[in-house]
């Protein structure tokens, strides 16, 4: 490569199309009252592409320097002799636009490059790309050109390399995989299967693959635009490949493409709901909804896989294994995306879970005439509108009664919907009025909140104390499909360890996030985000951690003993009543009370006092603190309406040990109590 100098004008072209400008990033905003005048500066730098001289333009950003100065048919020819067919195809169609086009086109692929981890194409990118000539016809194109060649690969028409694809290609493919994934064709499941599982593993026996690359580049665009059949593709994918590494690779892209799918409502309701039913020599594998893997010899339930099973199906046995996980997978992916459907102006297409046995256990509310809605358990009332049934939209009679149907019932419902809990607006953020601190200053355990972000599908930095790291960051999360952003302020108090701060609002308004005052919010966006909030100190907070107790005195110790003791949040009022609906049936009812702030518990030796918010104890009558560490309880075996951070049963395993007290034998327990 030789370096040549260019011209002021040259030097000028070069910085705006490579986005370096000071003053633009894009041609539009250079300025540029006639591009007659750049014709020869362009062809500057068109001949430094085809020298392969410095400084040179990417393939895009000199396809609209060609443009304006009139070498198409030599960049063409150029690029021709340097890429793949299938490379060569979309550089025909981009030949064929304007000047103005391929500087859109150039702009918007640098907007994703060079970042990490590579940003999703804009929805709003893939919509202008469909409009373009020519390129949705090439999308489809495309994809079934690398589809013919895998075939032919396999059938052995063209000789096997694990180079099937160049890198030109590749990045084509990904943008054409993207556009028929962002707009659902019907056309694109069959074909993107068969690609898959042609580029996955080898026509012999090598333990490689056609292309390692286009596989990892259609994972990462189902990532950004996940569908049901092409999670399922690559799921095929996945367990065809001799390659060792490449599961691995997959299924780190699985736990950031389930949560995904869940955010698109307009697909996710397709997702399958995972039963199946399979006859594996003289023996039955049932696989429930729920993803429950059970055997059969005829009629009778067996404990375990077979050993004739195990002796001579071992692939298969492996296989519905991994199937009942999916289908479990499946089922956490569906309550998140019925979770989600909460915030939308307009409900989701729900009538497409028809015949899924999930829809029995959720209360569903049907417009039975304009304005009037009528909930009801089970998919019900056919032909008319339907959405989920919220308690934030309903009288505190009806909220009762449905908690009393799916207690009584022993409704194992899929994600917390009776019991569910609201948050309305305080006169203290009605006057703050941007922002709310309800759950500012918490000291919370960073790696495990820093999970649950990802769990809830909020995104964030890592923070780390690290030069060149953050100390400080906001966790944000999309909702009512799009149109808001919930962010919630936290920074590193010190190694492995945050301290929480604000939450604000933002509205998408034509294109850009604007901070919107939270009277102007609505309700259910605001309620359900503020629940995600809650949810994360609850889980995460050091004040549930009975183990501080014994720390050395200070700032943090300080937060324990305030917050240990609390009054409840939202959620623990939630799982106070849930208490009060269990207590009647327990058998040790007659020794325990329910005050404002805790279970009393009536032992032989002392009385206890467990908190609904922390499952902290104290002890009467002196209020002495009790440490009991997680795990050391006794399972009570209940029928609990809900379990989402594991504190109900905690709570009740708790209560059952100390009710019985004198029988404790853990030394380190006993000790606290007899002291």
């Amino acid at each position: 490569m030789t370096d040549m100098e260019l011209s002021p004008l040259a030097n000028r072209l070069y910085r705006v199309l490579e986005g370096t400008a000071q003053d633009t990033t894009t041609l539009a905003g250079a300025n540029i009252p006639d591009m007659r005048v750049m014709a020869a500066p362009a062809r500057e730098l068109v001949e430094n592409r085809l020298n392969d001289s410095h400084p040179r333009l990417g393939t895009w950003p000199t396809m609209v320097a060609a443009g304006m100065g009139g070498m198409d048919a030599e960049l063409a020819a150029h690029l021709a002799g340097r890429q793949g067919a299938i490379a060569v195809a979309e550089n025909a169609v981009i030949f064929g636009w304007d000047v103005e086009g391929r500087a859109l086109f150039a702009e918007l692929v640098r907007s994703v490059a060079g970042q990490m981890p590579l940003p999703p194409l804009p929805a709003g990118g893939l919509d202008w790309l469909a409009a373009q000539p020519g390129y949705l016809d090439f999308a489809r194109i495309a994809l079934e050109s690398a589809q013919a060649r895998a075939l032919a690969i396999q059938a052995g028409e063209i000789p096997y390399t694990t180079k099937a694809f160049d890198e030109a290609e590749i990045a084509s493919l990904g943008r054409a995989a993207r556009l028929a994934l962002h707009r659902d064709e019907e056309w694109l499941p069959e074909l993107l299967d068969s690609l898959v599982r042609g580029i996955a593993v080898a026509p012999t026996q090598a333990k490689t693959l056609p292309s390692q690359g286009l596989l990892f580049e259609i994972a990462r665009a189902v990532e950004e635009r996940p569908t049901p059949e092409a999670i399922s593709s690559l799921r095929t994918a996945r367990r065809i490949t001799r390659h060792a590494g490449v599961p691995k690779e997959l299924d780190k892209k699985f736990k950031r493409i389930e949560p995904a799918l869940a955010e698109r409502l307009d697909v996710a309701f397709r997702m399958p709901d995972g039963r199946l039913r399979e006859q594996v020599g003289e023996h039955t594998a049932v696989i429930s909804a729920e993803g429950e893997l059970s055997w059969w010899h005829g009629d009778r339930k067996l404990k375990s896989v077979p050993a004739a099973v195990r002796r001579d199906h071992p692939e298969e046995a492996k296989r519905l294994k991994d199937l009942a996980k999916q289908a479990a997978q499946q089922q956490v992916t569906l309550a998140r995306a019925l979770e989600a459907g909460y915030t939308g102006e307009t409900p989701p297409p729900y009538r497409q879970l028809t015949g899924n046995p999930v829809t029995d256990r959720l209360i569903w509310e049907f417009e039975v005439a304009p304005g009037e809605w009528q909930a009801s358990l089970g998919l019900t009332v056919p032909d008319v509108p339907v959405r989920l049934w919220h308690p934030a939209r309903a009288s505190v009679e009806e909220v009762r009664a449905w908690r009393e149907v799916v207690q009584d019932k022993e409704i194992r419902q899929p994600f917390k919907q009776a019991f569910r809990e609201v948050y309305l607006l305080t006169p203290a953020e009605e006057a703050t009025r941007h922002y709310s601190n309800r759950f500012a200053d918490h000291i919370v355990v960073y790696p495990r909140l820093r999970a649950l972000f990802k769990d809830r599908g909020w995104t964030s930095r890592y923070l780390g104390f690290w030069d060149g790291g953050h100390d400080d960051g906001s966790a944000q999360r999309i909702m009512a499909g799009g149109q808001w952003r919930a962010a919630y302020s936290h920074s590193l108090y010190e190694e492995g360890y945050a301290r929480t701060h604000d939450v604000h609002f933002h509205r998408l308004d034509r294109g850009s996030w604007r901070e919107t005052p939270l009277p102007e919010v609505p309700p259910l966006v605001f309620s359900e985000a503020m629940r995600d909030l809650d949810l994360f100190v609850a889980v995460t907070s050091i004040a549930t951690d009975p183990q501080w107790a014994d720390r050395e005195p200070g700032e943090m110790r300080g937060y324990w003993q305030n917050g240990a003791f609390a009054e409840l949040s939202s959620s623990a009022e939630v799982r106070r009543d849930a208490l009060a609906r269990l207590l009647p049936r327990l058998a040790i009812s007659d020794r325990c009370v329910l005050t404002d702030r805790f279970l009393v518990v009536r032992g032989d030796l002392r009385t206890y006092k467990i908190h609904l918010g922390s499952a902290n104890i104290l002890m009467e009558p002196n209020d002495a603190y009790l440490c009991i560490v997680a795990g050391l309880g006794t399972s009570t075996g209940l029928f609990l309406p809900f379990e989402e951070d594991g504190r109900l049963s905690l709570i009740l395993s708790k209560a059952f040990l100390l009710a019985d007290d004198t029988a404790i034998d853990d030394p380190s327990i006993a000790r606290q109590i007899r002291a």
